[in-house]
C-alpha cells in the first residue's frame, strides 16, 4: 500500500513538472510576442530582448553556482572543449533565439509553431552530413511526411509573410546546428552537462555573440527613438520566465527523459497554436492549416518513436557489452586463481 502511494505520488510530481514545462514554454512564447509587438510596451527589438535574456541568465547562473552555491557546475570543461564545442553551441543558440523572436514581428505565433515542426528534418539532414545519422528508407519517408505536412500548413496560411518565414527557418537551422553540436559534445567529447551547467557556460558566449550585432543593428534605432526608457519590471519578469523555462526543462529530463520532453513539446505546440487563435488578432487558422500541421505532427511522432527504439537498442547493446566484459573479467580472474 505504501509502495503504491509512493508510486502515485511520484507520478503526480512528474505530471506536475510536465504541466509546468508546457505552461512556461507556452507562456514564454506569448510573453515574447506581446513584448515585441505590443504598442504599450514599445519594444520591437528581438535582438535586444534576446541579449537581455542571455545577460540575465549569465548573472543568475553565476549567483546560483558561485555566490550562493545552491547549484553545482559539473567538472570536466577544458579550453579545447570550450572553444570547439561550447562557443559554436552558444553562437547557434544566439542565432536561434534572435531569428525566432524576430519572426514574431512578421508572422503569427501559430504559423511560427507550424514551421518549427520541420525541425526533425533539419536535424536529420545535418546529422547525416556530420556522420551522426544514417540515411534509410524509413527515415526518408518520415522526413517526407513532415515536410509535406509543413508545406500544406503553409499553403493554408492566409496572411503569409515570406520575410517572417525566412527568419523562422533561419532559427530552425540554428537550433538544428545547436543540437548537432551538443550531440558531438556528448558523444565525441564525452562531456555530460546538466542544463544549469550548460547555461552557465553557454549564456555568456551567446550574450557576446548577440552584443556585437546589437551594437550595429538595434542600438542606433533605440537611441533614435529614445527607447531606453523601457518597462524594466516587465522585461526583468520576461527574462526570469526564460530562466524558469530552462530550469523546468532540467526538472522534466531529471524525472523522465529527453524523449518525454520532446513529446511534451508536441503537446505544447498544439496548445500554442490553438490558444494563439484566441489571444492574437493576427492568427487566422484554416482547415488546411490544421490538416497540414496534423500531418507534420504525425511525422514528428514517428520520428520520436524511431529515436526511442534506437536509444533502447543502443542501451541494450551497451548492457550486453558490459555483461560480456564482466564475464571475461571473471573468467580471467578464475584462470589466474587456478
Amino acid at each position: 500500500m505504501a509502495d503504491r502511494r509512493s508510486f502515485l505520488s511520484e507520478g503526480a510530481v512528474t505530471y506536475a513538472y510536465l504541466l509546468l514545462y508546457i505552461a512556461l514554454s507556452s507562456g514564454q512564447i506569448f510573453f515574447n510576442k506581446w513584448v515585441l509587438s505590443s504598442k504599450e510596451i514599445n519594444f520591437p527589438y528581438p535582438l535586444g530582448l534576446t541579449l537581455l535574456h542571455m545577460v540575465f541568465s549569465s548573472v543568475l547562473c553565476f549567483l546560483l553556482t558561485k555566490v550562493f552555491k545552491i547549484m553545482k557546475v559539473e567538472e570536466g570543461m577544458t579550453l579545447e572543449i570550450y572553444t570547439t564545442s561550447v562557443i559554436p553551441i552558444g553562437a547557434m543558440f544566439a542565432m536561434t533565439l534572435w531569428l525566432g523572436n524576430t519572426a514574431y514581428l512578421y508572422i503569427s505565433v501559430a504559423f511560427a509553431q507550424m514551421l518549427k515542426a520541420i525541425m526533425p528534418v533539419a536535424v536529420f539532414i545535418l546529422g547525416v552530413a556530420a556522420g551522426l545519422e544514417v540515411m534509410s528508407c524509413r527515415m526518408l519517408l518520415i522526413m517526407s511526411v513532415i515536410s509535406f505536412g509543413v508545406l500544406v500548413a503553409s499553403y493554408g496560411e492566409i496572411n503569409i509573410s515570406w520575410i517572417g518565414v525566412v527568419y523562422q527557418m533561419g532559427g530552425v537551422v540554428g537550433e538544428a546546428l545547436r543540437l548537432i553540436f551538443m550531440e558531438i559534445l556528448v558523444k565525441r567529447k564525452g562531456l555530460k552537462l546538466n542544463p544549469i551547467s550548460l547555461m552557465y557556460y553557454v549564456s555568456p558566449c551567446s550574450a557576446i555573440c548577440l552584443f556585437i550585432p546589437w551594437i550595429f543593428l538595434e542600438k542606433p534605432k533605440m537611441d533614435a527613438r529614445g527607447t531606453w526608457d523601457f518597462h524594466a519590471l516587465i522585461l526583468t519578469l520576461n527574462s526570469l520566465c526564460t530562466f524558469a523555462l530552462n530550469l523546468s526543462v532540467f526538472l522534466v529530463i531529471t524525472h523522465t527523459s529527453a524523449l518525454t520532453i520532446r513529446v511534451a513539446g508536441v503537446v505544447k505546440d498544439w496548445v500554442v497554436v490553438l490558444l494563439s487563435a484566441l489571444l492574437f488578432a493576427d492568427t487566422k487558422l484554416t482547415l488546411i492549416n490544421l490538416f497540414g500541421y496534423g500531418i507534420a505532427i504525425a511525422g514528428v511522432a514517428a520520428y520520436n518513436n524511431h529515436k526511442l527504439k534506437k536509444e533502447a537498442s543502443r542501451g541494450s547493446s551497451d548492457d550486453k557489452q558490459r555483461t560480456e566484459s564482466m564475464q571475461l573479467t571473471s573468467s580471467s580472474s578464475l584462470a589466474s586463481e587456478k
